[in-house]
């Protein structure tokens, strides 16, 4: 297990920093969209914790968490399309993978408001990143639906690999992959800060 753990924990650190982003002029369309959220680590351990932190908190925030990561990720899209400034965005999508993997890690058990809110935070950040990018001409409507609709899918994936809590082993898995989620938001913290 410990192997295992130390295999997966190194090839989450061997990934290129941030990087869900795709260049300007390579958006466009449903298909872009719904590939993009799973082209960086960063975005995928954000959207995953999500799910894990929903399925640990259970019903309401089981269905809460990952409603409201989509929903308020395409306003943030929505801030950076029309070209509202949002200061650190690069920063605030790698405190995402750290804060929601800590929550998962730690097993946090807030009011369902706060949890909420912090899932509403970073969503704003990792939607704006992607409207900023979305370049002119582009199919801006079908490119985010195809985003949300992946956003949706990796939190289902967190969510199906957090019913794994069921179980005592279970438990610790789901845990263990809080602190990768963190271990990676702390690395892409890193590459955004050099």
């Amino acid at each position: 297990m410990k192997q295992k753990f130390a295999l997966l924990l190194l090839a989450v650190m061997a990934c290129s920093p941030a990087w869900g982003h795709a260049e300007a002029g390579q958006v466009s369309g449903f298909m872009s969209g719904f590939v993009h959220p799973v082209s960086g680590m960063d975005h995928v351990l954000a959207m995953v914790a999500v799910g894990l932190w929903g399925a640990q908190l259970g019903n309401p925030a089981l269905w809460l968490l990952p409603v409201t990561f989509p929903l308020v990720m395409a306003f943030g899209g929505f801030l950076g399309l029309i070209g509202v400034p949002l200061p650190a965005t690069e920063i605030g999508i790698a405190l995402s993978g750290i804060m929601l993997g800590l929550m998962v890690a730690t097993q946090a058990r807030p009011p369902l408001w706060s949890a909420i809110f912090l899932v509403a935070v970073f969503a704003i950040f990792h939607g704006h990143a992607h409207g900023t990018e979305l370049p002119e001409g582009a199919s801006g409507l079908t490119y985010s639906i195809g985003f949300v609709m992946a956003t949706g899918l990796l939190h289902a994936s967190g969510i199906a690999i957090g019913l794994l809590q069921r179980w005592p082993q279970g438990k610790l898995a789901v845990r263990g992959l809080g602190c990768m989620v963190s271990l990676g938001g702390a690395y892409f913290l890193f590459g955004a800060l050099a």
